[in-house]
């Protein structure tokens, strides 16, 4: 059993959701006992209590209570598991595209959540016996995607994974790109996008409803909650001036940031309703995140590729995650192509 720590927030961790934050350096903490720990008022920021959900800042303090070592965290007695049928099994082992000893990357499809509240355990988080194989335990996560975002999710299998993936992602030593379509044609057809975010008032509990609002670089120091953000993006091919093909890299990772960012230049992704609107057609300046016909009214978003360093062999890896069934029906309707974009769209623009 550890002591109280007090841990300050740096820089690379600005903006990060607590119990994320939490996971990355307590990796054998499960979900349920960070949200128990908030209940409780164990687990503070600068003294206030907090919800999982809460979004860190540079310098602030956490108070991390004592914890269990990762040997005896084991489930309280009488607690009941989740049970999995040999479906989900089978469902859950199909996304894996990548494992060996220390991580492993599944291919996760739209509209399965990486984590839930309390309460929930439909989702990946919950799920993780199912993808323990050989590992003395379930895979752990050190990242996530937005529920209805699909594509490449990596999770570690033991805690010096956990702990080299996760200075990975807050050392910026990754490299994320998305597919989208966007409803028009971004111009110029590749740029950065620097608009500030703030999570717009009146979400609701949990971050349910939860939406951000782009603001002006310069208005983010005097704008209370504001983020930087910044998201890079290239136009790969257009079917005229109705819809694009568009590759996005964060380069902060701010809660929604590529939906937002693009919206904001006026080509929101195809079926985002929250940035887009749900209006089918394009009756001139602003489009609306449907476009209609056969195309799909889900989420055309897809981390496509993400590149990292082995977190115990040291080796440079990159790895791909094929496109959803929904987005690939758009594509072949639009007659794109996967294998005419490059690896890397925007090494070409260096």
């Amino acid at each position: 059993m550890s002591r109280v720590q007090t841990i300050e927030v740096d820089r690379d961790s600005d903006g990060m959701r607590l119990d994320r934050w939490f996971r990355a350096r307590f990796p054998h903490i499960t979900q349920g006992r960070i949200e128990k720990l908030c209940r409780k008022g164990d687990i503070r920021v600068d003294s206030g209590r907090v919800k999982p959900a809460t979004r860190l800042e540079e310098g602030q303090s956490v108070r991390v209570p004592p914890l269990p070592d990762a040997q005896d965290d084991r489930p309280a007695p009488g607690r009941k598991a989740l049970t999995l049928s040999d479906e989900d099994i089978r469902a859950l082992q199909d996304l894996v595209i990548y494992k060996d000893a220390d991580i492993i990357a599944l291919n996760k499809p739209a509209g399965l959540p990486v984590q839930g509240g309390s309460g929930q355990t439909r989702h990946i988080d919950g799920m993780a016996a199912a993808l323990q194989f050989d590992a003395p335990q379930p895979p752990k996560l050190v990242h996530r995607l937005d529920k209805d975002t699909s594509g490449i999710l990596i999770m570690a299998r033991n805690g010096r994974a956990a702990a080299g993936l996760a200075k990975a992602f807050q050392s910026h030593d990754t490299r994320k790109i998305y597919w989208a379509a966007v409803a028009g044609v971004p111009h110029p057809r590749a740029g950065t996008i620097r608009y500030g975010l703030v999570k717009a008032p009146g979400h609701g509990p949990h971050g349910a409803g939860e939406k951000m609002i782009c603001i002006h670089p310069d208005a983010v120091k005097g704008t209370e909650g504001a983020k930087r953000a910044t998201t890079d993006y290239v136009v790969i091919e257009a079917l005229a001036s109705r819809a694009a093909w568009v590759a996005l890299s964060p380069i902060t990772g701010r809660t929604h940031q590529l939906r937002a960012h693009i919206a904001e230049i006026g080509n929101p992704i195809v079926g985002d309703g929250k940035y887009g609107t749900n209006r089918q057609t394009n009756e001139g300046d602003g489009w609306g995140a449907q476009l209609g016909g056969d195309i799909s009214r889900k989420l055309h978003l897809h981390a496509r590729s993400l590149s990292f360093t082995h977190p115990t062999k040291g080796r440079r890896m990159t790895l791909v995650a094929d496109l959803p069934d929904h987005m690939k029906r758009t594509w072949d309707t639009f007659g794109w192509n996967p294998a005419d974009a490059a690896g890397d769209p925007f090494e070409d623009l260096a």
